[in-house]
């Protein structure tokens, strides 16, 4: 259906919400970053929210299509065009056998989304066809698209000229500042209390050194409790180390100095503390902010984090097209 003129930068198959239930196998969810433009995206075309789509990483793809069908782009503003004509995102569109979508750089955000109606129609792996680069699973024979591919879609009824709703959007940063919800734990109680207010209140950058597994943060050190110093000799000798033990998707995985924010390949345990959790509503800010941006994090309660997950779910529906 899509035949893959120039692959882009990293541009991979995902599924929301991606491959669970085999942590215990030691594979992640993998799935999309920004979950909530993923979604809108699939509700524009008349997908279910979480068929398989395509994220597209810094620099967007060009493919060409093979026959009739409806697409949408959301999230990272990649400057599209469809046979040299501009083509807004939001926006389900109808594409003509034989004509070539063209991405290019990320103008605003990092990540976009392609769905197209009936949804990519790979091989399923354990339940999804979200791509999990690190293990060599799902998406296209386990990696990120490649030129000369060409990728499989399904029957869809897409129609053409519908538009998400701008208050239904979720909103990008243009001065490389993020405000990132964090809950506390798993291992808060290894930070003193000015350890946790230098967390709080530094503007974290995001290094270049990042990818779907983690995101390591730069910023000044961090201060431990006396459990981090009075511990029997099998939690190791750094203060950041612990007996293994599973990490939570979104921690932010204290190695040594170096604070890491797990991903959606994460690795699921290890012999790190967790001061922190991201939740998962908050999610879309990490997929859409680029190696140099900071952030603020902000910290919340479970509750809170739970409610605001819901409310973007309820926003990723019919309701929220015009």
């Amino acid at each position: 259906m899509l035949e893959v003129i120039k692959p882009g930068l990293e541009t991979s198959i995902q599924d929301w919400p991606g491959r669970q239930g085999y942590l215990k196998c030691g594979f992640p969810w993998s799935g999309p970053m920004d979950h909530w433009s993923f979604r809108l995206a699939n509700v524009l075309v008349g997908n279910a929210p979480g068929a398989a789509g395509l994220e597209c990483q810094f620099i967007g793809p060009t493919l060409r299509f093979q026959r009739d069908g409806v697409f949408a782009l959301t999230g990272a503003d990649m400057q599209a065009k469809l046979d040299g004509v501009p083509v807004p995102a939001w926006e389900s569109i109808a594409a003509k056998a034989g004509q070539t979508l063209e991405m290019t750089f990320a103008k605003v955000g990092a990540r976009a989304y392609l769905a197209i109606a009936g949804g990519f129609d790979n091989e399923v792996f354990f339940g999804s066809r979200a791509t999990f680069h690190k293990g060599g699973l799902g998406g296209m024979q386990g990696h990120a698209i490649k030129a000369g591919q060409v990728l499989p879609v399904a029957a869809g009824q897409g129609v053409a000229g519908r538009r998400v709703k701008p208050s239904a959007r979720p909103v990008f940063v243009t001065d490389k500042r993020w405000q990132v919800e964090v809950c506390a734990g798993p291992n808060d109680d290894w930070i003193d209390e000015a350890g946790q207010q230098r967390f709080l209140s530094t503007a974290w950058k995001l290094s270049s050194k990042s990818d779907r597994g983690g995101f390591r943060l730069e910023g000044p050190e961090w201060t431990f409790t006396e459990r981090a110093y009075n511990k029997p000799p099998e939690h190791g000798s750094d203060p950041a180390n612990i007996v293994d033990h599973g990490y939570p998707l979104g921690a932010i995985n204290l190695a040594g100095q170096t604070p890491i924010i797990l991903v959606n390949d994460w690795p699921d345990g290890g012999g790190f503390i967790n001061p922190y959790t991201v939740p998962t509503c908050a999610f879309w800010k990490l997929g859409q902010s680029k190696p140099g941006e900071t952030y603020q994090f902000v910290q919340v309660s479970v509750e809170d984090a739970q409610a605001e997950a819901r409310r973007i779910t309820a926003l990723c529906a019919e309701s929220s097209i015009e």
